[in-house]
Order: structure tokens, then sequence, then C-alpha cells
């Protein structure tokens, strides 16, 4: 009965886990030689603002991420201007997803003769059988990275990227998503 409890407590809590990694992963890497504290203007890097788009990207998804972006460094203080040699910083991005596949092995005990567990039944002693139980998931991953370039200096200086499972809500309602993600991911610079 114990083995019984502690299989249900393990695929219990890897369900909830697996529940919990919806959530986009942040992250952001610094250039320490770059001093960004004084940045209060920015331009687009280029007049397509992603910096490579990938070769089946929705247009109309493409023009979310684009207000997005923007409007989350405004929403921080800077200021969007034309003249980019009056910027202090130039930003871009890329976006992309890609088909994955997850593979999760549980193993579960049962009994050849109808019981759970090994012990004494029946008169007799029981062999337990070791059998797993395998679970495939395929689902779909976002990332999404953002690019800050000094202007002065013409070095890279932030790249922030978030990775996200994307869910059917997701797909329903991507403008709130982006905009979450974006915000998310800004609020690291």
């Amino acid at each position: 009965m114990k083995l019984v409890k502690l299989i249900s407590i393990v695929s219990l809590t890897a369900f909830t886990s697996a529940c919990a990694t919806h959530q986009a992963k942040v992250n952001f890497d610094k250039n320490s030689k770059i001093d960004t504290s004084e940045y209060k203007t920015f331009v687009w890097l280029n007049e397509a603002k992603v910096l490579a788009p990938p070769i089946d990207i929705n247009p109309v998804m493409k023009v979310r991420v684009d207000d997005a972006i923007e409007a989350a460094f405004i929403n921080k203080g800077y200021v969007l201007i034309e003249d980019p040699k009056k910027a202090d910083f130039a930003i871009s991005y890329t976006v992309g997803n890609r088909d994955k596949v997850q593979v999760h092995s549980y193993p579960v005990a049962y009994s050849s003769r109808f019981s759970w567990g090994r012990g004494y039944h029946r008169g007799h002693y029981n062999d337990v059988l070791m059998v797993n139980d395998t679970q495939i998931v395929q689902y779909t991953e976002g990332k999404l990275a953002i690019d800050v370039y000094d202007i002065q200096s013409h070095q890279p200086a932030w790249h922030g990227w978030a990775t996200k499972r994307l869910t059917s809500k997701d797909q329903e309602s991507p403008s709130a998503s982006i905009k979450a993600i974006v915000t998310q991911v800004v609020a690291q610079f």
C-alpha cells in the first residue's frame, strides 16, 4: 500500500510541476563594459524592427510584437525618437517557435496475482513486476529575444529573452500573451 501512495504522490507532483511550466521563463545578459544608466532615448535598429524574421512569420503578429516592445520601453520612461544619431540606444528583436516532444517515464509496480506490492497474500508470496508508464507530450515553445545596442560604441549592451510553452489560450488571445511576455523581458532592462 505504501508503494501505491508513493507512486500517487510522485505522479501528482509531476503533474503539478508540468502545469507550472506553462509560465514564461525570462532571463537576460548584460554587457558589463557599457553603462546603460544614463539612457533616455532610443530608436529601432532597422526599419523592419525584427532582426531576422522567420520565413513563416505572421505579419499581424509581427505588428503586435513591434507595438508591444515599443510601448514597453516607452512605459519604462524611454523616449522613441526618429534621428538615430541623437539616440542613446537602438533596439531590435527576434521571435520564433519550435515543436518539442517531452517524454515522461514513471515506474509502476504491480503483482502477478492482482495485488499491489510485495508480501504475503493468500498463503504465498507475490512476485512484483516492474513496468514503466510512459507519457509523450507534444507542444510548441515560443521564444522572444530583445536586443539593445549602444549607439556610441556600436556594441551590444543588453540581451533579454523569454521562452514559453504556447497554450491554446495564447493562440486565442495572442495580444495579451505578447504584451505580458514583452513586459516581463523589458522589465529586466
